[in-house]
Parts: structure tokens; C-alpha cells; sequence
């Protein structure tokens, strides 16, 4: 089997990673096109996965001029390449090269809200693969399973945490810290919506020092009055040390269900948050109680001071993170199925999701 996989973002060279590796064993021929985001390019030089580059990412209005460039680069590399499936997150370009050739597009996604990213990419896929919580129904073409897109990365089966990690960052076995995460706001899903402002992030440094060391990873330039506190890691160690974290505090989603899935306790702060909100956050807070979601900054730093005070902490989130594992699958192994083996899994995977 020929199959195209399209990296748009960081989290994707995660997402895709275990895949790739097991389906080259397996003999069959990947390429991997990837365009430039924060530290994409270098998740996938570190990890040894070679590429072909497509373009760097925009925002705002740069959006179509994008899209529309990386559509044509994408069709003359189909073209060449000739692939039997395109797949990607989230992926409109896989989608919309999957019509122009005779590539099928199996898309992968995990978020409900992005009404402009939906409505230029699910109508063009042939097969969307979203977690089971995932609450839209998107028809004959849509597939669900029992899991999160950060299982494919960070179940047992694939991620030993690095002890090492804390030597390199001047920790001691038993020193206690909290990652703090800040992100751009720059997606075009992300139009309209807010994490923390400065002030907000000033008084989480402020009031969580007091107690741990503090560690911030950020996708732009930090400030010079944090810089001090920033993470000076290459990016595919960043979740080892987040494993060894007791909290992990700021507006990221992604890294907020990682952390979850690692079993640290998870404060999320961002406007998504409120009766809308994604379905994988609302399950993982209710159903696991793994992660707390506010829009007031303030109620985020007092719940984090609130279980920086428990003294089980590490304990009480490894269990209630294996009883996650215990409900959820091998996402890296369900994709290799999925795709090694459709059309015919799409029948079998869409009458297992209706349960």
C-alpha cells in the first residue's frame, strides 16, 4: 500500500509517528510532506522520519493563500507518488487532493468546534475518524473509537518516561515542579477564542513559586520576566518531563489531555471552556476527573494551589489514569488496522461505533 501522511502541526508528527514506523515494517511505502509550524521540521529530523516539505504555515487571512498553495503542491505529489490513501488531522488538503485523484482520504480528528476547517475538509473525506465522545454525528463516513488522539503517542505500549530529563534540568528525584503551557492563539480554529493574558500569566508564576519550581513551555518567544523559567529541551523530551510534573497549569488543549493521559493532574484555562466545550475535555474532567477546565484565571491558580497541597497526588492520578487505559484502545494499533485494512475496516469499524 502507497500512503501519503501530511503533517500540519507538532502534535501531528506525534500523532502519526508509531504509524509510520510500524507501517514501513510492515512494507509498506509512506511519505510523509509536512509544512513548517513552531518545531514540526524538527520533531521529524529528531525522530529520523525524512519528508518532503510543502510549505510554512499562515494565519489570518494568509489561511486561503495556503491552502490553495499546499492544495496544487499536494496534487503534484499525489500525482507522482501515486498513493492509495491520503490521511492526515484534520487534514482539508488530504481531503481535497482524495476528489482529483484516485487516493481515498481517511482524516482524523478530535475537535468539533473549527466551523471553516469543517466545512472545507469533511465534506471532500471519504472516512473521518474521530474519538468516541466526540459529539457530532458526520453521517455514513464517520468512524468512532475509545480513544484520544494522544493515545497513539503516549500509551504504555509506546512511552517509557526518561529519568534522565531531570538531571538535565537541575531536578532532583524528589523535587516537586509544575509545567506551565502557553499557546499562540494563532490557529484558525482558534479565531475568537482567548487563553491568558499577561497579567494572568504573572500571577500563575507568582503564586505557584511560592510553593514548586516552576517550568514554562511556550509556543512563542516568552517574555524576558519569565525567561528564566523557560524549558531548554529538544521537543521530543518534553513529555518525560511532564510525566515526573505534580501539575501542569495553562491554555493549551493538547497538552492538557497529554498530561492527563500521563496521569498529572491538568489545569486548563481558555474561553473553549463553558457549556460548548470539546467533548474529550468534558469526558476527561467527568468520567476520569484527570483534568479541571476554567475560564477565570483565578480559579485556576487556587485549584492548582488546592492539589499542590494533597500529599497522594501522584498516586491518586495513577489510578484514576489506569482506569482510563483500561477503557480506551491502542489508537497507534487501531489506525495501522483501519488503514492496512480498508475498505473492509470501514464497515467493520463503523458497525463497532455504534456501541
Amino acid at each position: 500500500m502507497r500512503i501519503i501522511v501530511d503533517i500540519g502541526h507538532p502534535a501531528h508528527v506525534h500523532f502519526f509517528k508509531n504509524f509510520i514506523w510500524e507501517m514501513r515494517t510492515k512494507g509498506h511505502e509512506i511519505l510523509v510532506t509536512a509544512s513548517k509550524k513552531d518545531v514540526t521540521l524538527d520533531l521529524l529530523e529528531s525522530h529520523g522520519i525524512d519528508y518532503t516539505f510543502t510549505c510554512k504555515r499562515y494565519s489570518g487571512f494568509g489561511f486561503a493563500y495556503e491552502l490553495l498553495k499546499r492544495d496544487v503542491q499536494m496534487f503534484n505529489i499525489a500525482r507522482r507518488f501515486r498513493p492509495d490513501v491520503i490521511t492526515g488531522v484534520h487534514n482539508t488538503v488530504a481531503a481535497h487532493i482524495s476528489k482529483v485523484t484516485k487516493a481515498k482520504s481517511i482524516i482524523f480528528t478530535d475537535t468539533e468546534h473549527g466551523r471553516l476547517a469543517n466545512l472545507i475538509t469533511f465534506p471532500f473525506s471519504d472516512v473521518i475518524c474521530t474519538p468516541f465522545c466526540f459529539k457530532k454525528d458526520l453521517g455514513k463516513k464517520h468512524v468512532r473509537y475509545h480513544g484520544y488522539h494522544e493515545l497513539a503517542y503516549l500509551h504504555p505500549n509506546y512511552f517509557k518516561p526518561d529519568p534522565l530529563v531531570l538531571d538535565d534540568m537541575g531536578l532532583s528525584a524528589d523535587e516537586r515542579f509544575a509545567m506551565l503551557r502557553f499557546v499562540s492563539w494563532k490557529a484558525v480554529h482558534d479565531t475568537m477564542q482567548r487563553g491568558l493574558d499577561l497579567g494572568a500569566k504573572r500571577r500563575i508564576v507568582q503564586e505557584l513559586k511560592k510553593h514548586v519550581r516552576l517550568f514554562i513551555t511556550s509556543e512563542g518567544a516568552l517574555p524576558d520576566e519569565f525567561e528564566e523559567y523557560g524549558i531548554r529541551l529538544p521537543p521530543e523530551r518534553i513529555h518525560s518531563l511532564m510525566y515526573y510534573a505534580q501539575v501542569l497549569i495553562g491554555d493549551s488543549q493538547t497538552m492538557t489531555t497529554e498530561a492527563a493521559i500521563l496521569g498529572v493532574p491538568a489545569i486548563r484555562c481558555n474561553s473553549w471552556v463553558g457549556p460548548n466545550d470539546m467533548s474529550n475535555f468534558v469526558e476527561l474532567e467527568q468520567e476520569y476527573d484527570l483534568i479541571y477546565s476554567f475560564r477565570k484565571p483565578d480559579e485556576a491558580i487556587q485549584k492548582a494551589l488546592e492539589l499542590l497541597q494533597q500529599s497522594d497526588l501522584k498516586d491518586s492520578w495513577a489510578r484514576k489514569r489506569d482506569r482510563l487505559l483500561v477503557d480506551k484502545v491502542n489508537v497507534t494499533q487501531l489506525m495501522v488496522d483501519f488503514v492496512e485494512n480498508y475498505p473492509e475496516s470501514l464497515r467493520r469499524y463503523k458497525g463497532n461505533s455504534q456501541s
